[in-house]
């Protein structure tokens, strides 16, 4: 048990950055020095920059935010120590230093977190402009559309890096990444360790908090999409409104070149309105969900999908992507479910967009699967085994679609083994219990990530709207003990015809409990139980085996 969640990212820096003299940066920035500061900002060179005190690198500045709990002055002596030769931070913060940094130079600005991200953008000499870039934005299926626009890029351009909810890559190094979006200052060095070792494109996720905390700032990419907006983050956002809000400050000059959305749901259909009113930025809109009652399937969309069709023996999605001047393209999508049609349209225009060519993207796309923790595949149908699914799926809409993907291509009997977050959106508890007992025919219900909270009274709350459904709670049974438990026991449920899909966690390293990070992943627990269920045949046994396999 570890009380660290991530790896730091600190290997992911270049290794040669020119530097910056502290006194052009404060004229850049308009950064006022604090006091009467001895050493002269002239002769101060600024060689990277860090918001965390335990990641700094000897010649950067550190940058102390005010935080929603406690302010980073509070650890900029420990910043200092570890080689940080300025200090920028509010007013507040030059109040809390004091005299404690000795000549360390400290700078202010009113609003350093809204500076940081230009700040390392001219530190690290403006990376993403020696980059094909992108990023997504959207409640769900942003990780999904991100490593599907990396295999596009890389096959475009050769290389390219990946930020986002699983991992930090640049070209062979990776780490675990510690949120969707990281702070502008990692994303700014990644960028530019990426430029320095020769990769030629950057594939991103935005989420909501990153855009209103500005992780991206300093950042322009070339093109921005949009997969939908579903109940999430509401204890931040509040309300469905402010969610989209944050969403559409992406969609402006200061951040995107081009903007591609999808217009399944009126929330995408507001925002591509609102973009295109706005005239800034152009707009491309994609609808890959058929129309309601309507004879036009692109009801004002440029691009649209039709001739979906799934693969059962595959677990994939075949469907023609129409365009803007006639052309339909023949698409192959490596995941099962219409939600994930839409993750690889908005893939495919984005990419092309970008200037990638349409035999390139529709080739690359059709060879991006098992991605951590998205619909990633453990075993697949083959006569003798079930099928065993992983997936993130945790809101009741992506639950739903989850669902429904996978009953697409499950002859037998559905089981899901789900729970629900402790200290996030309580209203979202009973909601998934429903969504569940509606669309699957066997529930496990077990553990997610409790916090702080009891994880019995999750559960319950769970189950209540499992009961809403079922009032006997056919079919449902709670394990109590652990969540790999409740996984063995899924794939224990699951016959040759049966599907049982993991939700919730996905590609998550770690199970927090009680103020604890516990090394834990789905994948890996469902995978030792498949084979415990289906051993390995001998070269005997397989040599007769099933004709499926």
């Amino acid at each position: 048990m570890s009380n660290h969640a991530y790896e730091s990212a600190a290997a992911l820096r270049p290794r040669h950055c020119a530097p910056t003299a502290l006194a052009d940066l404060a004229h850049t920035l308009s950064l006022e020095a604090a006091g009467d500061p001895a050493a002269d900002l002239g002769q101060v060179l600024i060689h990277g920059v860090s918001v965390d005190s335990g990641d700094v690198a000897p010649g950067e500045l550190f940058v102390a935010l005010p935080g929603f709990r406690r302010h980073g002055a509070e650890f900029a002596a420990q910043a200092v120590a570890g080689g940080a030769v300025a200090v920028l931070t509010d007013a507040d913060g030059a109040t809390r230093l004091g005299a404690s940094l000795g000549q360390v130079p400290v700078l202010t600005h009113p609003d350093p977190r809204a500076v940081v991200g230009p700040l390392a953008a001219e530190v690290y000499h403006h990376p993403a402009t020696h980059l094909t870039t992108t990023a997504v934005t959207g409640t769900n299926g942003k990780t999904t559309t991100t490593y599907f626009l990396q295999s596009i890029l890389a096959a475009h351009l050769g290389q390219c890096m990946i930020a986002g909810t699983v991992e930090l890559s640049v070209g062979t190094q990776s780490v675990e990444s510690p949120r969707t979006t990281v702070e502008a200052p990692v994303l700014q060095r990644m960028m530019a360790l990426a430029v320095e070792e020769g990769v030629k494109a950057a594939s991103l996720e935005a989420s909501s908090h990153a855009i209103v905390l500005h992780r991206l700032g300093g950042t322009v990419v070339d093109v921005a999409g949009f997969t939908n907006l579903q109940r999430d983050h509401l204890d931040f956002h509040h309300t469905m409104e402010e969610y989209l809000e944050a969403k559409a400050r992406l969609f402006t000059p200061e951040h995107a070149r081009r903007a591609v959305i999808c217009v399944d749901d009126r929330w995408g259909a507001a925002l591509a309105e609102r973009v295109a009113d706005r005239g800034a930025v152009p707009v491309d809109r994609v609808r890959a969900y058929p129309a309601q009652d309507s004879e036009d399937p692109a009801q004002g969309a440029q691009w649209w999908v039709s001739q979906v069709k799934a693969s059962m023996t595959q677990a994939a999605t075949t469907f023609t992507l129409h365009g803007p001047d006639g052309e339909q393209i023949e698409a192959l999508c490596p995941l099962p479910g219409l939600v994930n049609v839409q993750n690889a349209a908005l893939a495919l225009v984005m990419a092309l967009r970008a200037g990638v060519a349409q035999d390139t993207a529709v080739q690359a796309l059709a060879h991006a699967h098992n991605i951590p923790g998205r619909m990633q595949r453990i075993s697949q149908r083959d006569g003798r085994r079930g099928t065993c699914i992983v997936d993130f799926a945790h809101t009741p809409e992506a639950m739903d679609l989850a669902l429904k993907a996978v009953r697409e291509i499950t002859p037998g009997r559905l089981i899901v083994v789900f729970g629900s977050d402790g200290d996030r959106d309580q209203g979202k508890r009973p909601l998934l219990g429903q969504v569940a007992a509606r669309l699957a025919d066997v529930l496990v219900v077990t553990d997610e990530n409790p916090r702080s909270e009891d994880p019995q009274l999750i559960r319950d709350a769970v189950l209540a709207g499992v009961r809403s459904v079922r009032p006997g709670l056919e079919d449902v049974e709670e394990i109590t003990t652990w969540r790999g438990d409740a996984v063995r026991r899924g794939v224990e449920l699951c016959g040759p015809q049966d599907t049982v899909i993991v939700t919730g966690k996905g590609h998550e390293p770690f199970l927090e409990m009680a103020g604890e990070f516990i090394r834990y992943n789905d994948a890996p627990v469902m995978r030792e139980a498949v084979e415990a269920k289906w051993p390995a045949r001998t070269g005997a046994e397989a040599s007769t085996g099933s004709e499926h396999e």
